[in-house]
């Protein structure tokens, strides 16, 4: 990946990363699994790998993404360009391993699919459920 997500996670939100997500039911899109400092974001009905994320130690503590790559294949992944795929990379690890609310990444996805697609009515909620599908209890 050319531009990578700039956040500096903290200890703790790296050592709940490592433990991954695992997608509970059709609704959500995404599993995350981590071998050591490297994590993958796989989707979840096919079992596609997305993303390689490689982290390492930031300087003044935390950790950040040093590393990425991403699925290129139109029939695996729908490519929306470099700063779609970083912000999905990070929308991905926040919203939906740490579950944060990640307000302005998703306001920015909503932006981003709307000038893309050229369709500036198309509701939030629907970009949102198909780019990052619902996890349960949200």
């Amino acid at each position: 990946m050319l531009i990578l997500p700039r956040r500096i996670w903290s200890d703790d939100c790296w050592r709940r990363i490592q433990l991954g997500y695992s997608s509970s039911d059709m609704d959500e899109k995404w599993d995350v699994f981590a071998e050591g400092d490297v994590v993958f974001l796989h989707r979840s009905w096919t079992g596609n790998g997305v993303f390689e994320a490689t982290f390492a130690p930031a300087n003044g503590g935390g950790w950040q993404i040093a590393k990425a790559v991403v699925e290129r294949d139109p029939e695996r992944y729908r490519n929306d360009g470099d700063e779609y795929d970083c912000l999905m990379l990070e929308l991905v690890l926040s919203a939906i391993v740490l579950g944060e609310p990640a307000k302005v990444l998703r306001e920015k996805l909503v932006e981003l699919t709307r000038k893309r697609s050229g369709n500036t009515e198309v509701p939030a909620g629907v970009v949102q459920h198909s780019a990052l599908g619902l996890r349960s209890g949200s």
